[in-house]
């Protein structure tokens, strides 16, 4: 895969993230917590698949990916163990929600799940953009450029 293919996929996985975190607080504001959950460590996900495409890796698993994460990025010391912790938590959680039976949750804990996925996401992206697998995007000035922004994830500024 070229530096260009790379960084595409890389954008996509994120896009893919940021776009799940929003669908996330919708689903915590409507308590709809079940699906809350899913969609935080979904967000998780793809930015983890995201980071795992920089070393050509990749599994058809999901808790082959958390292992992998484990022991290319975290044993290594490149991201601390609470980002770890926080993503098999997660995991967990959507796992016994989604398949489990009679299965509750309670509000704050979905809560701290999405603060957490969002700090997961956060991380990870800050190392893509740090390493220079990312590169700062160019400001488009189109307005559907915009619109699409500010649907995804804040922008500063007035819309």
């Amino acid at each position: 895969m070229s530096p260009g293919q790379l960084e595409a996929l890389l954008r996509y996985r994120l896009d893919q993230a940021h776009e799940t975190l929003h669908e996330a607080e919708i689903l915590l504001d409507e308590n709809a917590l079940r699906g809350a959950i899913n969609r935080s460590y979904y967000a998780m996900f793809y930015t983890l698949v995201a980071l795992l495409a920089t070393k050509q890796l990749g599994t058809s698993k999901h808790s082959g990916a958390l292992s992998l994460f484990d022991r290319e990025f975290v044993k290594t010391g490149l991201f601390a163990l609470d980002l770890s912790r926080s993503l098999r938590l997660a995991f967990n959680l959507r796992q016994t929600l989604d398949y489990g039976e009679m299965t509750q949750i309670d509000q704050p804990t979905v809560e701290q799940t999405l603060a957490e996925a969002k700090l997961f996401v956060e991380a990870i992206e800050t190392y893509l953009y740090s390493t220079g697998y990312l590169t700062p995007r160019k400001q488009i000035n189109r307005p559907m450029n915009r619109v699409l922004q500010v649907r995804l994830w804040p922008v500063a500024g007035p819309a």
